[in-house]
């Protein structure tokens, strides 16, 4: 960690902070307002953290916004993303070499693969140079922040979680948040669907304790590869050792069986019983809202070990663009060879962030016979983490680059029709809170790869057409029509709900001439001139079979918070904003330099 920050200051891409600032708030609002400028701002290091609540000062620096820029997470790769999907690409296609030069070169990738598999070591590492055993377990002796108000208490938001199944035959390395109970319990917010979780299940169907190592710092690569969509049971340590060409050194956890890597900065072990399941949330998650309280499993910290001088490494999620919008771009580039396997004919991928990666795909291929793209629908539905994909966009090769969005958005709109559209059925992320039931929700699919003639509506100006839907729905505030150049204009609409908004479309069926794509969302902490957040509330708040109705040939979507009025039995969370009173704080002591524009565009 300090050879990155080192690094960091070398190319200017660290600002550090002395002012004393509170874990309580202060620090994550700083670091969420800096990943939300134009270049993601630079890393942050606070070199006085305190806890006011308790009268606290932290001897322990706290760094954020490590991978917070592209140039930023090529500079912790230490070399080009591409470059590493290359290496798999050539790896999955690699052939019977044919001649002796061939044969050389092949020898030549194969020896680099030795240090693929982490090294373990006999000796104890450098993050075990302090130790903290029995009463002198305190988790509260590091800075954990908590981040939103709403919060149930402080988390630690970048800990690799090192786990191993029943026999010991299998070890896994994931991200999940921890939450702080006291000084020697955390929350373990592993979802039912993640390896971890499988290991769970095997301990407490045999009546046994689950061992639990959780690392913070080191080489920030260990952090990237715990969130890495790797099949079942495959250790994460693998890809750092593909990606930087070294073996990750390992050393045994003092109370636990895992291997951690030695130069990580802190080590906190524990058991998990299966027995106790308490009470962990909300956090304010990267959803951009609060996923609630629910029973998760508790881990009894044995041990907390760290460096000599440790530095705390911390992220802050929240709405977009945040910090995994970089670690996700990593991700999507080196796992799309991999992606290639299970779908030929795909050309490429991309997760917008305002998408929150699994509301929203957008993917391009080569169409090769009818229904082609259905099929990979199906693929990506059934492929791991993708498998969480609530919204999924096809187009052929011959459409533009998937990160220019406004391109896109008129190469569909120009050919779209409501025959394109595929709705289906299957899991969601545990994070997803717009399902009628928790796990399992709606799926659209977009089959851009066809192409129709539609004709053009009659279009009306804004305030003509707002008047006509007043006239026949209450509640309606304001109107506005993206993409007036194409022959489906979207008309974005703002409501005070009084009633469930599906039951609204009818009345506006006389109006079809002048509507193709009808969005409706609530007048309340929406801007209806802000495409890049309303794109954020309606895939996030949508379930495509219950919100999406096609009359006439108009495709409506209610895009509104749900509630009783819809029939809705799930308690709809708010969303994550930062706490005034400390951003005028931070602003009055000259630390929040956000330019206001950019605070009004990702709603503060």
């Amino acid at each position: 960690m300090q050879k990155t920050i080192n690094l960091l200051k070398k190319h200017n891409e660290l600002t550090v902070i002395d002012e004393a600032l509170d874990i309580y708030l202060e620090i994550p609002h700083l670091a969420y307002m800096e990943v939300k400028k134009e270049d993601g701002g630079k890393a942050l290091l606070f070199t006085n953290p305190v806890d006011s609540k308790n009268g606290r000062q932290f001897n322990v620096p706290i760094v954020m916004n490590l991978f917070g820029s592209y140039k930023r997470t090529e500079l912790l790769f230490g070399r080009k993303i591409e470059s590493v999907a290359d290496e798999i690409t050539k790896l999955l296609h690699m052939k019977p070499p044919e001649g002796l030069g061939n044969k050389i070169s092949m020898l030549g990738d194969l020896f680099q693969l030795k240090n693929v598999f982490p090294k373990r070591l006999k000796k104890e590492g450098e993050c075990q140079a302090v130790k903290h055993l029995e009463s002198d377990i305190n988790l509260y002796d590091l800075p954990v922040l908590t981040t939103w108000e709403q919060d149930g208490g402080p988390f630690i938001t970048m800990g690799q979680v090192y786990t191993q199944s029943l026999d010991g035959e299998m070890v896994n390395l994931g991200m999940y948040r921890l939450q702080v109970y006291d000084k020697t319990h955390l929350g373990m917010h592993w979802q039912i669907h993640k390896d971890a979780s499988h290991f769970f299940d095997q301990y407490q169907r045999a009546g046994k304790k689950m061992p639990v190592s959780v690392a913070i710092g080191g080489n920030p690569l260990y952090t990237w590869c715990a969130t890495a969509p790797l099949p079942y049971g495959v250790n994460e340590l693998l890809l750092y050792g593909f990606v930087t060409k070294k073996q990750a050194e390992v050393v045994k956890s003092i109370t636990t069986p895992l291997y951690i890597p030695r130069d990580v900065d802190y080590v906190i072990e524990g058991w998990v019983d299966p027995e106790t399941m308490k009470t962990e949330g909300p956090f304010g998650d990267h959803t951009g809202y609060y996923t609630l309280e629910e029973l998760y499993p508790v881990m009894e910290v044995s041990a907390i070990t760290h460096k000599k001088e440790p530095v705390y490494l911390a992220t802050v999620v929240g709405k977009p663009p945040l910090e995994d919008k970089y670690m996700g771009w990593a991700t999507e580039r080196i796992f799309l060879p991999l992606l290639k396997t299970n779908a030929p004919d795909l050309i490429d991928y991309h997760m917008p962030e305002n998408g929150v990666f699994h509301n929203l795909i957008l993917a391009k291929m080569q169409p090769l016979y009818k229904g082609h793209a259905k099929q990979f629908m199906h693929v990506f539905w059934g492929a791991g983490q993708m498998s969480f994909v609530k919204h999924a966009l096809f187009i052929d090769e011959k459409g533009p680059e998937l990160n220019n969005y406004f391109s896109i958005t008129k190469y569909v709109l120009d050919r779209f029709s409501p025959k394109m559209l595929f709705l289906s059925e299957g899991i969601t992320d545990a994070l997803d809170h717009s399902s009628p039931e928790s796990l399992v929700g709606g799926k659209l699919g977009i089959d851009a790869t066809l192409k129709f003639s539609p004709e053009t509506p009659d279009l009306l100006t804004d305030t003509a057409l707002l008047s006509l839907v007043q006239e026949r729905i209450k509640g309606v505030k304001e109107l506005h029509q993206y993409m007036l150049m194409t022959p489906n204009p979207i008309t974005v609409i703002t409501i005070e709900k009084t009633c469930s908004v599906s039951t609204l479309f009818e009345d506006l069926k006389d109006l079809t001439p002048h509507l193709r794509i009808v969005v409706f969302v609530d007048v309340l902490n929406n801007d209806i001139d802000n495409p890049y957040m309303l794109t954020w509330r309606v895939v996030n708040n949508l379930d495509a079979q219950r919100d999406l109705k096609i009359i006439d040939d108009v495709v409506y979507l209610d895009g509104t918070n749900k509630n009783k009025l819809d029939g809705f039995e799930r308690r709809w969370p708010d969303d994550v904003s930062c706490t005034s009173e400390v951003v005028d704080g931070l602003k009055s002591k000259c630390l929040w330099d956000l330019e206001k524009s950019l605070e009004l565009k990702y709603q503060l």
